[in-house]
């Protein structure tokens, strides 16, 4: 089951979708993984200051990809094919407030997913 989260970003409401398809678009797209770059991403921000943020330009690579492709996902027909175009729609915003809101989409949709075959499982014996 998919699970989505709409946030305002730089005055525009965008909607980001995760499901059990966005580990395989990201390898696909990005040949990385998304579980690794989440980790690495949520390490580099964890207790770091905004105003003086030493995240390098790979972890913010990283974010606007993920961003990208949770977007991309929840609207495929309205979302640029590139993640240049759509993060040219907007104007600069802070990685410290639209983060945590992606992080806690995508736990609560690996939650869901680990719910669900737990379930299966009791269900069927396993």
């Amino acid at each position: 089951m998919a699970l989505t989260k709409t946030i305002d970003i730089d005055g525009q409401r965008v909607t980001f979708r995760a499901s059990a398809a966005i580990p395989r678009i990201y390898r696909n797209r990005f040949h990385r993984d998304i579980y690794k770059d989440l980790r690495d991403l949520q390490k580099s921000v964890d207790g770091e200051n905004p105003e003086v943020s030493s995240l390098d330009s790979f972890s913010l690579e990283l974010f606007e990809d993920i961003s990208y492709i949770m977007a991309k996902h929840a609207d495929p027909t309205n979302v640029p094919d590139t993640p240049d175009e759509w993060l040219d729609q907007f104007g600069t915003f802070s990685i410290y407030q639209i983060l945590p809101e992606i992080i806690e989409l995508w736990g609560l949709n690996v939650q869901t997913q680990v719910e669900s075959k737990k379930n299966f499982d009791r269900l069927t014996g396993k």
